[in-house]
């Protein structure tokens, strides 16, 4: 279903727009975030791009691979790696 264009009043639509440009840009195991409408509320998916259809991305989580359909985006960007395991003291 094709989506009304952004305009610059309406800042939700920006930043959909921006976050949908992210997803078409991204490549498979790039790391990113994305949030989507879930139910009331939103969801956040973090990890690397596995894969992306036409209609939604699949994002490799810790959690294992979460399926966003991609009208429910709200937000995306990429991030930076994970930083290193901690090593204790001894």
């Amino acid at each position: 279903m094709p989506q009304p264009a952004a305009t610059p009043s309406d800042p939700a639509a920006l930043a959909r727009a921006r976050a949908l440009a992210v997803l078409a840009a991204a490549a498979p195991g790039d790391r990113l975030v994305v949030r989507a409408h879930h139910g009331d509320g939103a969801r956040d998916a973090l990890g690397e791009l596995v894969a992306r259809t036409p209609t939604t991305v699949s994002i490799a989580s810790r959690r294992g691979t979460v399926v966003v359909p991609l009208d429910a985006v709200v937000a995306a960007k990429p991030v930076p790696p994970p930083p290193a395991p901690r090593r204790r003291r001894t």
